[in-house]
């Protein structure tokens, strides 16, 4: 009998532990090594090409066979000293390497590892009669400790049954109530938001829902650049923003199937047939405007990473305190923000959140600002009211700052007083010494009463 060789000892150890951990994951990324000197170059001291190889087909067999998505990336020793350069040449973030822009999935990154497309699992398919596959869903929808509820409704997205979807929430609203109807619209509407295609294992629609300054629009396209450039995102998070405002009541109507649509029209580059226009009468009304886009997840498996560590890394504890590099991007965060604050006069953005939370997160906004945002809505109709006793005559405005109030002073540009509105501390939106950009938003601002 032939004695086992090394190659078939780190074969069979790799093939165990891909064995061992594919339950616990949906997708993997494997690095393919072209030649010798691209493995030592990204693997310092490994010149074993063969067993490299071999590793790889038999840790993808096993993936493959237990349903996980098999990523590849072709290693490039120049794509990867430029990775390198800005960080310490250590082995975790040699491992960390994942060169976004050439990744591989699908058949493309099977031939890579030298295997049959066929190996791949096949995709799920459904009868074309809609009311068996609904019912199906609403027997697992209703089991909470069965996982088919989430394979079926993504397999049914990608399959564009929207048809069974639609029918499992008629059914289910018959038989349990509207109510019951509109949870399960909710969830397949949260579901629609997310889905394991893009570049990376994850891609999800979210939107940037910001309060606007009265008059002109800022330019979204510059505000959503500011943030990507301002480190406060992760590093395994990027962000993909649309550059036109969108209205939040518009965004509510969209539906589930709409939703899946625009998602899938912004992985693939085109323009989103199910977005409305943006509408600049209502975003005018409601004071708030929407940047909407991607944010792809790079948090992929590396296979690399799982063998140095023997198994998957622990899951983070939710409850556990904010790590320094959380506490450094909240912080970075807080400054473009109040940045944008300062240089568009009062415009505020919230946070980054799934599509589905949009209104949520400007509810939870104005609920926070109580008074406070009440105060400056009396200020926006205070202006308002003068600027029609001018009777088209422009307004200016003389703020002064008495004790911790505000009062503001409003004239025609001819000196003329039209009225004045004190407003106490615990009606401003901010300290009255920073005020004025709030109020600039508004109306112009002079230092002196015109006229003098």
């Amino acid at each position: 009998m032939p004695k086992p060789t090394d190659q078939d000892d780190r074969v069979n150890q790799a093939a165990y532990l891909a064995r061992d951990i594919a339950p616990d994951i949906d997708v993997v990324l494997i690095t393919h090594y072209p030649d010798v000197e691209t493995l030592d170059t990204v693997r310092p001291g490994e010149t074993d090409l063969q067993i490299a190889l071999a590793v790889n087909r038999a840790v993808a067999l096993e993936m493959l066979d237990a349903g996980v998505e098999v990523l590849v990336q072709r290693a490039d020793r120049a794509a990867f000293r430029r990775w390198m350069s800005d960080r310490d040449d250590t082995p975790e973030n040699r491992r960390a390497w994942i060169d976004r822009s050439r990744l591989l999935r699908g058949s493309a990154a099977l031939e890579v590892l030298g295997l049959k497309a066929s190996t791949s699992p096949p995709r799920q398919t459904f009868g074309k009669t809609p009311g068996p596959i609904a019912d199906r869903l609403l027997e697992a929808f209703g089991d909470e400790d069965s996982g088919e509820f989430d394979v079926l409704v993504q397999g049914l997205m990608a399959a564009g049954r929207t048809d069974v979807l639609d029918l499992a929430i008629r059914k289910l609203g018959e038989r349990e109530g509207d109510e019951a109807g509109d949870d399960l619209n909710w969830v397949l509407l949260v579901a629609a938001e997310g889905a394991a295609i893009g570049p990376s294992g994850w891609t999800e629609l979210v939107a940037l829902a910001v309060a606007l300054p009265a008059g002109d629009l800022p330019d979204g396209e510059e505000l959503g650049q500011g943030l990507i450039e301002s480190g406060a995102l992760a590093d395994n998070e990027e962000l993909r923003l649309l550059p036109g405002w969108r209205s939040p009541d518009a965004l509510v109507e969209l539906s589930f199937g709409a939703v899946r649509r625009v998602l899938l029209d912004l992985v693939d580059g085109k323009p989103p047939r199910d977005l409305p226009p943006g509408d600049t009468d209502d975003l005018a009304r409601r004071g708030f405007g929407v940047l909407l886009g991607l944010r792809i997840d790079w948090a992929i498996p590396v296979w690399e990473e799982i063998a140095a560590a023997g198994g998957l890394p622990t899951e983070s504890d939710e409850d556990a305190a904010e790590t320094p590099d959380e506490a450094r991007r909240a912080a970075l965060f807080e400054r473009w923000r109040g940045r944008v604050f300062q240089e568009v006069q009062g415009c505020v953005p919230l946070d980054v959140v799934a599509f589905s939370q949009v209104a949520n997160e400007i509810a939870d906004f104005l609920a926070e600002a109580g008074e406070q945002t009440g105060g400056l809505e009396e200020i926006r109709e205070f202006v308002a009211a003068c600027r029609r006793k001018a009777g088209g005559n422009d307004v200016v405005c003389h703020p002064q700052i008495i004790g911790d109030a505000v009062e503001l002073s409003l004239y025609t540009e001819a000196g003329q007083l039209l009225d004045i509105l004190r407003m106490p501390a615990s009606r401003l939106p901010a300290p009255a010494e920073e005020m004025s950009p709030l109020i600039g938003a508004f109306v112009r601002l002079v230092q002196d009463r015109p006229g003098r």
